[in-house]
């Protein structure tokens, strides 16, 4: 009896033993839980775009960037890039961040015309001036009411970037109206390809990805870009004449690093603030080599003996003549908010 006593002491003290142990463990269980919001969840963001990968593509540049800060940050949040349309079409995109099938897109903003005809506001010709310009312009009451757009159709911007571009010809040079009449032309927009029309060009709606192989069958006679695309893409190979920005430039296109909504929800403030910060260092990058951009066109394209030209003060007056009446018009008319959306960028000095 004495031993049974005793038997029934030792289990009564080890059960009492493992439920002090359970209560530790779940008190641990239930302090990590309450204090999940504050720390990182691994989550892993997929960002797409268009544009050549691990081929000095600035745009490509800044999506690595940003993903490799937001690695070192340490804060549970991984970004998979995958460039050259590998991933999801250059046109799909948009659509693309708002399904999930991604998450992040360095995106010609232009391309989502589509599901707001706002947007061809920032591929208008002649809007923007410079480089200095654009820094200017982004800090405007035109861009902030193209960023509340942005945000209202489910998507937010990181990162800022215009890119300058130029105009190739295939057989010729590019210099006034008259030299388009019968060209087949890729434009990157709609406010370009109207410009284009009413120069008496015939159009076609490609991405600058599909333009190298559209100018080498003949679909494309000339083309629109930005001057990184012209080099990255390796345009050089097709282009007998380029019209260089220089002190006259017609093109810039707004190009931002931009991330879905509910991807953005899906982070905690940590997360957030890795991505933000990083996101700050890759555009404070772009700007610093948004110039060296055309520079570097420059010396690719005579190095590969194309001509390279720039419009005079008289030929870039006489596209902005055929803009107005087209482009311009166009927009004003047919884009609800267009007219005063044009009036605030132009007032941007």
């Amino acid at each position: 009896m004495k031993t049974q006593k005793l038997d029934s002491n030792t289990n009564r003290t080890r059960a009492t033993t493992r439920r002090t142990r359970l209560v530790s463990v779940l008190g641990v269980m239930l302090a990590t839980a309450f204090s999940a919001p504050t720390l990182a969840a691994d989550i892993t963001l997929k960002a797409s775009h268009q544009f050549p990968g691990g081929k000095g593509d600035v745009r490509d540049e800044m999506v690595q960037m940003i993903a490799k800060d937001v690695a070192a940050a340490n804060v549970g949040l991984e970004i998979k890039v995958f460039p050259g349309s590998s991933l999801v079409k250059a046109q799909e995109q948009w659509k693309a961040m708002l399904s999930g099938q991604i998450d992040m897109s360095a995106f010609p903003l232009d391309y989502a015309s589509g599901f707001h005809p706002q947007f061809g506001a920032t591929l208008m010709p002649g809007l923007v001036k410079g480089h200095a310009h654009a820094r200017r312009i982004n800090s405007s009451p035109f861009m902030k009411d193209i960023k509340d757009i942005i945000e209202q159709g489910g998507v937010k911007v990181l990162a800022d970037a215009w890119l300058a571009g130029a105009f190739g010809g295939k057989d010729k040079c590019i210099r006034k109206p008259d030299d388009v009449a019968g060209m087949k032309i890729r434009s990157a927009g709609a406010t370009f390809a109207q410009m284009w029309a009413g120069a008496g060009a015939s159009i076609v709606s490609i991405p600058s990805s599909e333009v190298y192989s559209a100018l080498q069958q003949g679909v494309a006679q000339g083309t629109d870009t930005s001057t990184g695309s012209f080099v990255s893409f390796r345009l050089y190979e097709q282009i007998k004449c380029i019209t260089a920005p220089g002190d006259n430039a017609l093109w810039f296109m707004y190009e931002p690093v931009l991330i879905s909504k509910k991807a953005w929800d899906r982070l905690n403030d940590a997360q957030k603030k890795a991505l933000m910060t990083a996101s700050q260092k890759a555009e404070d990058y772009f700007d610093s080599e948004s110039k060296k951009l055309d520079e570097k066109m420059v010396e690719t394209y005579k190095a590969n003996k194309v001509e390279v030209i720039t419009l005079t003060d008289a030929e870039a007056e006489a596209w902005r003549a055929v803009a107005q009446k087209t482009s311009y018009k166009a927009f004003a008319e047919k884009v609800p908010g267009g007219k005063e959306l044009i009036e605030k960028a132009l007032s941007v000095k």
